[in-house]
Parts: structure tokens; sequence; C-alpha cells
């Protein structure tokens, strides 16, 4: 290791720690500081070797190089100035502090009284590990699935794979799990073209989750934005985090699927007060978090886990927009899902959608290219932005998750039925913005799964140590006659029935379709419907026990989704008409006639859609679809439009050959049917 004379003044930019093969160059945006030192020690992390004061500062970025450093040095920073939170400042030298811009993190917290109070904690703090890793990307290109045909996957990196049998051992509930030929096979069979994985950015569990032997098995407490989560690492001898996250990447580039990530960039694992000091709120606590302006020793909570990162700062903007960047052109990933959205543009004037952060994505030209989707709220004041994020962003839709649950499982209406199936047009269609902006989810990771969403009508969640008081309890849910697990066989065929008419409407429905991993082999939570700190069998995909018949059923509609144009149009339908003289869809009462205002208005529980994605005034283009929908207690007969159709897919019958029909047809209970015209269905 290089001595204290091998400190020089070095570069403000770029942010973070860099190798250039002779020595590193270290840097650190701390303006309101009034001393930096870094601190060296040993590969463990255990050892502090030595503690060199920063020598140069420009613009609030202090900055040193250090001759002979190389990677796997491991360093942290000591950061002086004012004890002062009722001015924000939170500064006090016995605190090791992690680099935000850490590529690796060594250490863990587990919540040592080191990081709350104001003893000396070099021992157990979190420290970054320089790292200069090169890596063979080979052939590997994005695969740019087009927004019509994406097919999203919400899956988690540990709980797909732990319980797999066809998954080594060693390699279950990690990076390279999910590159194994019987994951990549599975995806691929099911016909889903985009994962989207839940946070896998280095966390650090909450204290009250800690003491009660739990985690945040979901992710949602970041605190490294650039260092992949290490318990996702097999720990294989000659691998890293990093390299074999980049080998799930390129094994899922290698057949064709997109890797999103769910980012976490609306807040930091230091939580409120009363939290651990880990590296933002020593560094500089009044730059990077919202502060309450009437005591800036409180933080604004809009999240709902204590704090908010000030995104209209431009440092903090820079940390986010430099992390994004480094997934893209470093971990080749295809796009990102960003948790409470809104938060990120928010001033103390409240959301914006010409906020820096969301200008600052627009023109970006390494983010152009990739898939960036919203959760449209948080829980300040005016935090439901659904719709009105910019053109060019995806949001999820909880209006049609509400909508369709609440359609098959109590008593929604066509009207609202039909407004969210054509991809919610009243929400979306603004500024240039395309039916594919809804993100369509009938189940997400957080709340029921969909086999709890028809077994379970009060939430369960008694072990997550809340005494059941967290969780939504309006979940539009109906345990169909018996409450959790039942052996009757009336009540399991419903249940069924019910989830593979959910199933279907989702994947006919305009817009973009997000699948939750696990509802395509009958997934169960025991009715937890906010398992976020069960890393446990309550959240793992239950392998062993899958539903193979559903799965089949489930990459029966993805494909057909993706056979038929209609069904994922990528304008508007208006019903405009078509050169045949129809419209381009059509909404048909069950004798065959067109909706009138009285049955929209009459709690119809049964429609017909005809669809057409041809241009208006345009020859149809072969791609005519006809959905029969049935959520009623019992069997409807349809009158079908003019001509010859065939049966391609029965929800409440899936073993049902296809078949020609004309004329009429029965529908069955809490059914969806596609036929499509049978002289198309013979050509293809």
């Amino acid at each position: 290791m290089s001595d204290a004379n091998a400190l020089r003044a070095g570069a403000a930019y770029p942010l973070g720690a860099h190798w250039d093969g002779r020595g590193v160059n270290f840097a650190l945006a701390a303006p309101h500081a009034q001393a930096v030192e870094l601190c060296l020690f040993d590969a463990e992390g255990r050892q502090e070797v030595a503690r060199l004061p920063m020598p140069a500062q420009r613009d609030g970025v202090w900055h040193a190089y250090l001759e002979g450093a190389a990677p796997g040095q491991v360093y942290g920073y000591r950061v002086s100035g004012p004890w002062a939170p009722e001015q924000g400042h939170r500064f006090n030298r016995n605190k090791v502090l992690l680099d935000p811009y850490a590529r690796a993190v060594v250490g863990d917290y587990l919540a040592q009284p080191g990081f709350h109070d104001d003893a000396d904690n070099a021992e157990v703090a979190l420290k970054a590990q320089v790292v200069h890793e090169t890596y063979d990307w080979g052939d590997d290109a994005p695969p740019q699935v087009a927004l019509d045909a994406t097919v999203l996957y919400e899956t988690h990196v540990k709980g797909f794979t732990k319980l797999h049998p066809d998954v080594p051992a060693p390699l279950r509930g990690t990076y390279a799990g999910m590159a194994q030929p019987a994951v990549l096979d599975y995806l691929q069979g099911l016909g889903v073209t985009t994962v989207s994985l839940l946070p896998v950015h280095f966390r650090a569990d909450e204290m009250r989750l800690q003491q009660l032997k739990l985690s945040n098995y979901w992710g949602y407490s970041s605190i490294a934005f650039f260092a992949p989560e290490r318990r996702y690492w097999s720990g294989l001898p000659g691998t890293t985090p990093i390299a074999e996250f980049r080998d799930m990447v390129k094994a899922l580039h290698g057949r064709g699927i997109e890797v999103v990530l769910d980012v976490v960039y609306n807040h930091s694992a230091e939580t409120d007060e009363a939290g651990p000091t880990l590296g933002f709120r020593g560094i500089d606590n009044a730059l990077y978090y919202h502060l309450q302006p009437a005591n800036r020793a409180l933080y604004e909570n809009w999240t709902g886990c204590g704090n908010c990162l000030n995104l209209a700062e431009p440092r903090v903007l820079q940390l986010v927009m430099d992390s994004l960047r480094y997934w893209v052109q470093e971990m080749r990933v295809d796009g990102f899902r960003f948790d409470l959205a809104p938060i990120l543009a928010r001033s103390a004037a409240g959301f914006s959608n010409a906020a820096a952060f969301l200008a600052a994505v627009r023109q970006d030209p390494v983010l152009a290219r990739v898939k960036l989707i919203a959760e449209p709220w948080d829980i300040g004041p005016g935090g439901y932005q659904l719709g009105n994020f910019p053109a060019g962003w995806l949001e999820w839709n909880d209006k049609y998750r509400d909508t369709m649950r609440a359609f098959w499982l109590q008593r929604g209406t066509l009207g609202e039925f039909a407004q969210r199936f054509a991809g919610s047009s009243d929400v979306f269609r603004h500024d240039a913005r395309s039916p594919a902006a809804s993100v369509n989810f009938v189940t997400a990771h957080d709340g029921f799964t969909l086999r709890d969403l028809v077994s379970y009508e009060r939430k369960h969640n008694e072990a997550n140590g809340e005494d059941n008081r967290d969780g939504h309890s309006d979940n539009h849910s109906w345990n169909c006659g018996a409450e959790g697990e039942t052996s009757d066989p009336e009540v399991l065929q419903l249940r069924a029935r019910l989830q593979r008419a959910l199933l279907a409407t989702l994947f006919f429905s305009q817009g973009t379709p997000m699948l939750l991993a696990g509802d395509d082999i009958g997934r169960s939570q025991g009715g937890n419907n906010n398992a976020y700190c069960q890393d446990n069998a309550v959240c793992w995909l239950d392998w062993p026990h899958a539903d193979h018949g559903l799965a089949g059923f489930t990459g029966r509609l993805v494909a057909l989704r993706r056979g038929h144009r209609a069904l994922r149009h990528a304008g508007w339908y208006s019903g405009a008409l078509q050169a045949d003289g129809q419209p381009d869809i059509a909404w048909l009462q069950p004798d065959g006639r067109a909706m009138t205002d009285a049955a929209w208005n009459a709690n119809g529980r049964c429609i017909g859609i005809r669809m057409n994605a041809a241009a208006p005034g345009a020859q149809p283009d072969g791609s005519t679809c006809l959905l029969l929908v049935n959520a009623d207690t019992g069997p409807a007969e349809f009158t079908l439009p003019p001509g010859a159709w065939r049966l391609e897919i029965d929800s409440a019958l899936p073993a049902r050959p296809s078949h020609d029909v004309s004329g009429s047809m029965e529908v069955p209970a809490h059914a969806v049917l596609l036929l499509t015209q049978a002289e198309q269905a013979h050509r293809t």
C-alpha cells in the first residue's frame, strides 16, 4: 500500500474511485463539509491502516490521487463539519462513511451500535472497494424488444431459483442460478420478453426487521447504487458479484430476453432521524435529503421509509444519472422500473413532469434506448401521478389492476372494464403516448399473488411482526367460498377458472402486460399481501409443486398475443371504420348487436369485443380477433358476427380443442374465449 506522501490533489471528476493503471483518483461531493479524510483499510475492511486528509476541494467536490493504490483497495471517508441537526448538518468524524459511488461494498450493516451512537465505528462500517473488472461481452447485444411486443415478468433473483430442482444447489438463489439452462428454457418457453428484477443494488436491512430476525427481502433499502447485492452472488471461486451479474445478463440476452432493474433512488437505507449513519447522512445530510423547512432536524417522509433523496440538488441528480448510465453501459441492462417515481421529480413545490430528473433522462443518449417504467405514486402531497409522466415512459397502472379484479371477483362495471381493456385512453392518450404506456397487471410483488387473490378475502400478514396492521385491506379479492387452503373440489375448480380468466384478460388487453413470477405456476404466499420481509418459502417459488398445466396455459396466452397484432395494437383503437365498413374495434352485446347506452349501464357481465389493428380506412390486415367475455355465474349464449370463426382458446375449458364455429356459441361462466377469423387461422 502507498504511503501518505503519495497522495496529491488529483481531479474532481469523475466522482468515486477510479484506477488508471498507476494509482486511484478519489472524488467525493460534500459541499458543506469542512474537511474530508480518506481512510484506507486492510483487505477484510476491519483494520484502518491509514487516514489521509483530502488535499483539494473544488466546487464542493473533495478529491485526491493516491499513487500506487490499486483495485482491491478497501476505503471509506471521515467527513468533518458541524453537528447541527437543526440546520440539517450531521457531520461526525467518528463515522467511517460509504462512498456513494462504491462499485463493491465490504461489510454488512447488522444494526451494530457503532452506526447509531457517537463511538468510532471503523471496524464495522460499510466500506467501498476499488474495482476494475474487465469483461468479455463477446457478441452480446441488447434485444431491444419493441414496446408492442413486450411482455414483462416481475421476479426476484433469489426467490425465482432458490427451490428450483434443476438448478445446481450451489447456484440456487443467485445471479448464476438465473443464467442456468433450465431457467432460460422456462422463460423462453413461457414467451416473456423482459425480466423485471426486484432491486439488486446493495442494501442494508432496517434495524427493526433485524431485531425480528427478518430482512428486507424485496430489497427496497438500497445504500449503494452502483454495487450489485452480494447476497445474490454464488461466492464460487474465481467469480465476483459484478462478473456473475454480467453473466446473467449475457445469458438472458442470448435467449432474446431483456433485463429491467427495479431501482430505489427515492430514499436510502439510512431511514429516519433515528436511523443508522451509513454514508449520505454523514457525508452531507443537507445536500442529499429533503429536510422539513420548519425543522431541518427532521426528514420529509414522502416515501414512508423515513427519508427522501433530493434530486432537485444537481449533485444528487448527477449521482442517479451516473448510476443509471453505469448499469446500461457497464452491466448492459435494458431498462429500469423506478420505485415511487414521483419522488424523483419533486422539489419543495411538489411534483413536476418538467422536473430536472425527467428532463435529464429525456435528453440522455445512453438512456434513450432503454425502457423506463414509473411506479407513479408516492405518499406525499399530490403523490398520485398516474398518467402524468412524459412521453417515452411506461407507468404501472393500478386502475387496471383494481378494475379487472373487481370485474371478475366482485361487481365491476362493463364500462370501466372496457376503458381499461382498451389501454386506459382516459389516462394515457395525450402527448403522443401510446397504449403501451399502460403497464397492465393484476398482481405484483406488492399484494396478493394470483392464487391468493382468489383464495383469501382478508390479508394474513401476522408473520411480518406488525400484528397484521401492514399491507392493504382493500384488495378486491374473493375466496370463492372458503378462506385459504381447502380440499373442496368445487371451490378449487372455481379458483382455477378465475385465475385463467384473469390471465387471459391480462394478455389480451391493450397495453404492456406484466406477469408476476409464480402466478404462472399457482404460487401462494398463504394470504400474506405484504411479504417484503419474508426471505423464506413464503416468497420463494415452489417449483416442486408447480402447476405445470397453468404454466402451459399461460404460455399459450402469450403466444396468442404475440401471434395476433389486434391483441397488441401499437396505436389507439378509436372505432374508426375500415375499408370493409367495420370499425377497428366493436363492443358487442351477447345478441350480436352493438352496445348501447342502456347496455353499458345495465350492470351486465358479458361482452363481445371485435378488434382489427389495420389503419383507419384500410383493408383489414388478417388480424381480426373476437373476444367473448362472460364474468357471470352461468353460461351465456353469444351471437357471433357474420362469417366463419375459429376458437383459439377457452379459459374455462383449456383442454378444449380449436375448431371452426359460426352463428352462435355458448360461453361458459367465468370465461374468456378468443376467436379469430377462420380463414386467417387456417393460413397461420
